[in-house]
């Protein structure tokens, strides 16, 4: 900006530019709008900035007056190289979009209208809050619930396509970063919704599937634990096909996510197993190298593991016991703690003679013991100590284990 100083209340408190569209708060204070939005709505803030009182009403109101003194002093430097910015676009009014909701409604009109919510929920946060509190939420989800029950993948009679009005209302919902409320609307809806998004993920392509589970995973975050209970197998079956499929690295690590999640509650742990995850897992954990993508794979088979059904598939995995031996200490703190704590759940509820042999024969063991040497948690060491004290008598014979590793433990 060469030599011009530019005056210090033409700058966003927060930002520290040039604010664009000045909008003054219940406090008194003006911000640029997309600094408070984002501040306001996306970061959950209710203090303002500046002043630290409590914003006592979301609605913002624009400075018009100083917005036209930044544009006319931008226009007065512009041989400075400070480009005067055009007038913002004022946010979407409730009446407006009530209109525009209202109009959707036509099949003729649908997908225009879907197209113009897509481009309204990018223009601003309040634009979104805007949606949300006129009704486009259930609108949306409606549109989605529809074409599922039509069970429609081609044209309808009419002409429209609902199934790419599906697609565009699923991306639309979960741009739009519902509130609490919002969401949970959505998981209100006896499962309803929950169902579509699990066909969805059974039928939808790769782009749906992937917004699907980042719906879910937003949804669930809001659920009562009672609905996180009674969640059908389907859902699990088809989230392990997205495991499968892989997708993309961002559905893999998303699903992933939603199952950490989810496998805490009731039965969860169970129908994950059933619907085939714990050798997709292994798979996955073969091929990883990242090391949040470790964390979390073995993070989900601690979960299912804490299972009889969760153990016996492991085992049953020509790999399974040895990728999450080979993990510890080699991927990072979180990740040895994970795979020792799976080791205590095999080693105490599924140890028979042959299990532990293999954990002899694949190095598990002396692993272990290695365990013991290294700083990688006390808690980690403490279930490591515990393993061996637990099977002394089956590995104390072995030649790759120094003899006094065992002097401690009883015979």
């Amino acid at each position: 900006m060469g030599e011009v100083e530019v005056p210090p209340f033409f700058l966003c408190p927060i930002s520290l530019d040039i604010m664009k569209d000045p909008v003054t708060v219940s406090t008194g204070i003006t911000y640029d709008r997309e600094s408070i939005e984002k501040w306001i709505f996306s970061e959950k803030n209710s203090e303002c900035p500046v002043t630290k009182q409590v914003i006592s009403d979301s609605d913002l109101t624009p400075n018009i007056t100083l917005r036209r003194l930044i544009q006319s002093w931008c226009a007065i430097n512009a041989s400075y190289g400070i480009e005067r910015f055009p007038t913002p676009k004022p946010p979407i009014n409730k009446a407006q979009m009530a209109k525009l909701l209202r109009e959707a409604k036509s099949p003729q009109l649908q997908m225009k209208c879907l197209e113009k919510l897509k481009s309204l929920a990018s223009e601003s946060e309040a634009n979104k809050r805007c949606m949300e509190a006129t009704g486009a939420v259930q609108f949306l989800a409606s549109t989605i619930n529809n074409t599922i029950e039509s069970s429609v993948s081609e044209e309808s009679e009419d002409g429209f396509d609902l199934k790419k009005a599906s697609d565009e209302a699923l991306i639309i919902l979960y741009y739009l970063e519902l509130s609490e409320a919002g969401l949970k609307s959505l998981s209100g809806q006896n499962g309803e919704f929950i169902d579509s998004l699990t066909q969805i993920m059974q039928r939808g392509n790769f782009e749906s599937r992937t917004y699907s589970v980042l719906l879910l995973i937003s949804v669930f975050e809001v659920a009562n634990p009672m609905q996180l209970m009674s969640l059908k197998p389907e859902l699990f079956v088809q989230l392990v096909q997205v495991l499968k499929d892989q997708i993309s690295h961002k559905a893999t690590k998303n699903t992933l996510k939603l199952l950490i999640n989810v496998c805490p509650w009731g039965r969860n742990r169970v129908k994950t197993v059933q619907a085939g995850a714990v050798p997709e897992l292994i798979d996955l954990l073969l091929e990883a190298h990242e090391k949040r993508d470790c964390e979390m794979i073995l993070v989900v088979l601690d979960h299912l593991c804490q299972c009889a059904e969760g153990r016996a598939e492991l085992l049953n995995h020509g790999a399974g016991l040895a990728i999450v031996s080979k993990k510890i200490l080699r991927v990072s703190k979180m990740a040895t703690e994970r795979a020792v704590r799976i080791l205590v759940f095999v080693s105490k509820f599924s140890a028979t003679p042959s299990v532990l042999q293999e954990m002899l024969t694949l190095g598990v063991v002396a692993k272990l013991c290695l365990v013991l040497q290294v700083d990688c948690g006390s808690k980690t060491q403490e279930r490591a100590r515990e393993i061996l004290k637990l099977h002394a008598k089956a590995w104390k014979n072995s030649a790759c284990i120094p003899m006094n590793s065992f002097s401690s433990y009883p015979n």
